[in-house]
Order: C-alpha cells, then sequence, then structure tokens
C-alpha cells in the first residue's frame, strides 16, 4: 500500500455544483478502486493525499496529471506505507458560495477539519497540514492567536 501527495491548479475555478459533481465522481471511482484520502479546494488550488494498493494509486495519479481540469500537477510525496490513515473519504474546501456550502455533502470547511489521523508519520502530519496551509490559508481563529514575534524589521 502507498499515499501519493500532490499540489495542481484548477484550470478554471469550480463551481458549487462542479465541486459537487467532483465528490460524487470520487467516491464512485474511489470507492471501486480502493482509493481513501483526503482533496483539498480553495479558489483553483488544489491539494490531495490519497491512499491505496500501489498499483491503484499510480494509476490514479497518473489520470490526475492527464486529466484537463489541472495544470501545473507537481507531485510531493510518493511512499509505501503499512496501513491507511484516512480509511473514509473526505474533501475539504473553502467554498465559492458559502451560503451554498451547508448543501455540498462530504465537504468540511477549514474550521470544522478533524485533527489528522496518528497513523501519519510525523514528516507526513507535518506535509499534510503545510498543504492545507497553503491552499486555504490559515484559520481564522488560530492566525490570530499565533504569537507576535518582538520588534520589527
Amino acid at each position: 500500500m502507498k499515499h501519493i501527495v500532490y499540489l495542481s491548479k484548477a484550470v478554471h475555478p469550480l463551481s458549487d455544483q462542479e465541486l459537487q459533481e467532483l465528490l460524487n465522481q470520487c467516491r464512485h471511482d474511489n470507492k471501486r478502486q480502493g482509493i481513501t484520502g483526503i482533496l483539498f479546494y480553495s479558489h483553483g488550488h488544489i491539494a490531495q493525499l490519497f491512499e491505496g494498493e500501489e498499483e491503484s494509486a499510480d494509476n490514479l495519479f497518473n489520470r490526475i496529471a492527464q486529466d484537463g481540469r489541472h495544470s501545473d500537477v507537481t507531485k510531493l510525496v510518493d511512499r509505501v506505507i503499512t496501513a491507511r490513515s484516512f480509511p473514509g473519504w473526505a474533501m475539504a474546501f473553502h467554498p465559492l458560495e458559502p451560503a451554498g456550502f451547508e448543501t455540498l455533502e462530504g465537504f468540511l470547511l477549514p474550521d470544522r477539519m478533524p485533527p489528522l489521523p496518528v497513523s501519519l508519520s510525523i514528516a507526513d502530519a507535518t506535509l499534510v497540514d503545510l498543504v492545507r496551509l497553503a491552499v486555504l490559508g490559515p484559520i481564522p481563529d488560530t492566525a490570530d492567536s499565533l504569537p507576535q514575534a518582538e520588534g520589527t524589521l
């Protein structure tokens, strides 16, 4: 079993309807292929960690790299794992239309993200958290509470 982490850009920002269609497609395809993971989307930026049997994971990454909806696909991690960290499929994103968010079953707002699974290595958990931060930005409550450096440059 392995997991792959990648970053990409959407060729165009996805509407709430396109995000729902993506979720439906992912659930169907991933269940059939034994793929689980987490996907972050915000304003055209995509980051994903997915896991599954080696052949299925490699095939999925190759399809993503060739998918016309993605550009600048960059693989960050391609690693053998002993157990799944995300046994269920989940997606997180910053909704384009906040009012429509509640209708998008299976999506999580950044401030509703559960903690990362303890089964991830420290390095992978840090990477996933950095990817989440890069795509979604800081969670407002935590950004305000970060310690500020004394003095200015």
